[in-house]
């Protein structure tokens, strides 16, 4: 377990496109089904940001820049990494176990990689003689063995830079540089088939409208809304507008369905109270086998005095022993920031039970933004990327649970065998995170903008958090009020889906869905739709062998996609880079 973490975490600090590109989480550990094998790999991951407290990346912002006050700085230490994941690991796992029913069995969240796990683990747990289920275990061997390979492939074209097939410009170079091409990538095309029609239609939607109406109008505005002399990363550019509009939807979507369940829950306590016989006309409904799945996942509960204890108790030693690490960040901001961690949470996890991307690192950008504004020019750079550090894990690690009870819930696993499953993992992480971190931290030129591991989200969390001390006010200009703008759609849109389900509410695309492409590019939402397109065709031409292999065929793509990982970081740990690098540019005109 340790070289596999050891490999896998390699992978995940220094490979450029991964530190890029944070969507890209449907990892290898899926494949192997054991949440205790791929939590280490997850908290290293939330331990990226640390970089940004380092003393290099403080220089490297500019000691006169207003904001980042002298002195603001903190080597990462395995001590103090230690102690701050297993202080705020534990709770996330606690925030939501509640919610798991309504979450699994009442929303019917998909989580496309949990649900492929769970083809997974079925498929080989399931009798010889069932004809059904060999035709399933061939389908996925085969897809499986066939992304393995092509993802292989692929990796000898992919040189250095933006180079391979993932940089095909599919409709042109123009549509390239906005983010609208295929990248051949089969971990997103397996997930837009088990994914619904609906999600990746509004992924495309919010696609067409960000990266082909609203980006290029507001790049236009270059010199008006915002400097010219920014480059498109900065919060004060284009990234601002990115960044804070794709929350603002998440937000939006997010709160507006927690706030409707707490309305649901709370009416259905009242009616229990007084003892009113409680109907689900749908329930009879079922097919026999979601019946025995929820059964079975229903049977072995998690008290909810249990979950609240628990979480009431990490919570009181994390607001005692944060403030001790990191005395910039009051202990009050950690109290704030626990009470709100459930509500943030829920946002995150319903995100990710609709397209399988998780958006923690969304949420901390939020909380790094507002704690850097509320802590004063001093202190505000350490509190935001302490508390960035914070809700991030929380949010993450709660979404990730989510996860794991839906390949419980597949595959009539005890939810109680998930969750001790997932704090034996997120015990093992808390301790070889920090190691393999440091290691490497020790062991190469990490941080360094001129060498080969750049690490640049350390500098863009700085910056961020240097923004932040300087308030909202720098933002762009008319950022906030188009926040408020697509806040109020995501509501609104909520509602109007409740109340005309059958008339408008169909035609109307997901809020929590749009926000994706809002911030990582148009071409995520182009590999979903043509998962999709792909199940629209066999659906058409055979109905029944479609209902019965498209679970397997997805699970296939996105595991060997993800497969292949191990031996590509093998081989950028053993410096063997790829020989070619396939590159397009425009013909020269004559």
């Amino acid at each position: 377990m340790n070289f596999f973490s050891f490999i896998w975490n390699y992978y995940y600090l220094t490979r450029p496109e991964s530190i890029a590109d944070p969507t890209r989480n449907i990892t290898i550990g899926n494949f192997f089904c054991v949440p205790s094998l791929y939590a280490p790999s997850k908290l290293l991951v939330k331990l990226r940001h640390w970089l940004g407290l380092n003393k290099k990346t403080y220089e490297e912002a500019g000691v006169d820049v207003e904001g980042n006050s002298p002195g603001s700085y903190k080597e990462p230490g395995i001590g103090w990494m230690t102690g701050f994941l297993f202080v705020t690991s534990f709770v996330g796992l606690l925030a939501l176990v509640p919610l798991r029913k309504i979450m699994i069995i009442d929303y019917k969240l998909t989580y496309p990689s949990g649900t492929a796990t769970a083809v997974l683990i079925n498929g080989f747990h399931t009798p010889k003689g069932d004809k059904m289920a060999k035709k399933q275990v061939v389908g996925f061997t085969k897809f499986l063995s066939a992304s393995f390979v092509w993802a292989c492939f692929q990796w000898f074209y992919s040189g250095s830079g933006t180079c391979g097939f993932t940089s095909f410009p599919t409709f042109g170079l123009k549509a390239f540089k906005n983010s609208f091409y295929f990248d051949f990538s089969m971990t997103y095309i397996g997930a837009g088939m088990i994914c619904s029609h609906l999600v990746n239609l509004s992924l495309l939607a919010g696609a067409v409208l960000s990266y082909g109406v609203m980006w290029p109008l507001i790049e236009d505005r270059k010199g008006v809304w915002f400097p010219s002399s920014l480059p498109q990363s900065s919060m004060k550019s284009l990234n601002g507008y990115k960044v804070f509009i794709s929350i603002a939807l998440i937000l939006g979507d997010g709160l507006y369905n927690f706030l409707k369940i707490a309305v649901f829950t709370a009416r259905t306590m009242y009616l229990t109270s007084r003892k009113m016989p409680k109907t689900n006309p749908e329930e009879n409904d079922q097919p026999r086998d979601d019946c025995e799945l929820n059964e079975v996942f229903l049977r072995d509960s998690i008290p909810f005095w249990l979950a609240a204890t628990g979480y009431m108790l990490f919570s009181i030693v994390s607001v005692v022993v944060i403030p001790i690490m990191f005395p910039e960040l009051k202990w009050y901001y950690v109290v704030v920031a626990y009470i709100i961690a459930p509500s943030l949470g829920f946002c995150n996890a319903y995100g990710a039970g609709l397209t399988d991307m998780n958006m923690a690192y969304n949420y901390g950008k939020v909380a790094l933004f507002v704690l850097s504004a509320m802590s004063g020019k001093h202190d505000g750079v350490i509190a935001g990327l302490v508390g960035c550090g914070l809700i991030k894990s929380m949010v993450s690690i709660s979404s990730d649970l989510m996860h794991d009870f839906k390949t419980g819930h597949l595959t009539l696993t005890s939810p109680r065998s998930m969750l001790v499953s997932q704090a034996i993992g997120t015990t093992i992480g808390c301790v070889v995170a920090p190691l393999t971190f440091f290691l490497f931290y020790k062991a190469f030129d990490i941080g360094n903008p001129d060498g080969e591991y750049k690490a640049p989200y350390a500098i863009v969390y700085r910056n961020m958090a240097i923004l932040g001390v300087q308030g909202f006010s720098a933002l762009p200009n008319h950022c906030l009020q188009l926040c408020y703008v697509f806040f109020s759609f995501a509501m609104v849109a909520n509602f109007a889906r409740d109340v005309c389900p059958e008339k408008i509410g169909k035609l109307i695309p997901l809020p929590m869905a749009m926000a994706v492409p809002f911030l990582v590019g148009a071409y995520f939402a182009i590999d979903m739709c043509v998962g999709s397109l792909i199940v629209f065709i066999w659906h058409r031409v055979d109905k029944q062998k479609a209902n019965l292999m498209v679970p397997a065929v997805a699970s296939g793509l996105i595991c060997g996609d993800g497969l292949w990982i191990l031996p590509s970081s093998i081989l950028s740990l053993a410096r063997v880079n790829p020989p070619i690098c396939m590159n397009f540019v425009p013909t020269k005109s004559t």
